[in-house]
């Protein structure tokens, strides 16, 4: 894999996306350095708390899922920079960083070389790397590779085995009302997924499993905002949550989770897309790892249970004396 040299072009100002987004909302959120660092296929955007831990305490980098959303959907981490740094970041052709739009550029490989790049623009030694769904798959990836300076790992409701998934989801979709299930299975057949019909039958799908309250918390932040890239998603995944046609639709890492020795959490939500049963599968691979659920809650779990899903995650970093 080529890496290119890093370089990072810090902001003096906040992007007009930060003033006037979400996070305007909250102070506290505001990053504290903001600017954009050289990857292989150009330059990805990144936002940093906790500056004053920097060397001191092990940084919390947090990858956000799609493929194609943004790391407004990870904005409830920022809280954790009491204790550490936390750097949140826009992949490639998404969010804030450049939009390239090259389909080269879409791998897993390629996306999972921007954290070294990360670390190198940033000099960050140590790092603990949390990544949400399709997030998780980097981060799981990440681990696998047993970089020097990690830490630990929290596999945050994450894609490992693109089969599963859909078994899943499939045990899911049996629960729907008959109807709704009837309609998702034929416009599938028929390639007509992007119909309206389609579409509302999905989003009784998303009602359960997605975010199970109405209106969803901080939706503000939702990863799918007016930045994302769809494009991007139905290339590598496909059309919904729950019907895989891209280039991930025969993912499967799972046989090598048990390459994973650092501290590492599975946390999902009980009625999560990424279920729990194979979540708890996905953390015996592991040698030094444990499974929270989440109670009630489906794969928006940091929005549904925010305070939670941080006391569980920040207990998780101090029990592994990071």
């Amino acid at each position: 894999m080529i890496h290119m040299r890093a370089a990072v072009l810090v902001l003096v100002f906040l992007s007009l996306s930060i003033i006037n987004g979400p996070a305007a909302l909250h102070a506290h959120q505001d990053p504290e350095q903001a600017g954009y660092i050289a990857v292989e296929g150009g330059k990805i955007w990144y936002r940093m708390n906790g500056m004053e831990h920097l060397g001191k305490k092990a940084a919390l980098i947090v990858l956000h899922g799609g493929p194609g959303g943004t790391h407004r959907s990870n904005m409830p981490l920022v809280e954790l920079a009491d204790e550490r740094p936390v750097i949140l970041y826009d992949q490639l052709d998404t969010g804030n960083s450049l939009r390239t739009n090259n389909p080269k550029n879409w791998t897993v490989s390629r996306f999972l070389s921007e954290i070294d790049s990360i670390r190198a623009a940033l000099n960050v030694k140590e790092v603990i790397v949390l990544g949400h769904s399709w997030g998780g798959t980097l981060a799981a990836e990440y681990a696998i590779k047993r970089p020097e300076g990690l830490k630990a790992v929290i596999l945050s409701s994450p894609l490992i085995d693109t089969r599963r998934w859909i078994n899943d989801a499939d045990i899911w979709r049996s629960q729907l009302p008959p109807k709704v299930e009837e309609r998702l299975r034929h416009h599938e057949a028929e390639g007509t997924t992007n119909s309206a019909e389609y579409r509302a039958a999905e989003q009784v799908f998303l009602s359960r499993h997605m975010c199970r309250k109405n209106p969803c918390p901080g939706e503000g932040f939702r990863a799918d905002g007016p930045d994302w890239n769809p494009k991007l998603y139905e290339y590598m995944w496909g059309p919904t949550e729950f019907h895989a046609t891209g280039t991930l639709r025969n993912y499967n890492i799972s046989g090598k989770l048990p390459l994973i020795t650092v501290p590492s959490l599975v946390i999902c939500g009980e009625y999560d897309e990424a279920a729990p049963r194979s979540c708890n599968y996905f953390g015996s691979l592991m040698q030094n790892s444990q499974t929270f659920i989440v109670p009630n809650a489906g794969h928006a779990t940091m929005a549904e249970n925010k305070d939670l899903y941080l006391q569980t995650v920040r207990d998780f970093i101090q029990k592994s004396g990071l």
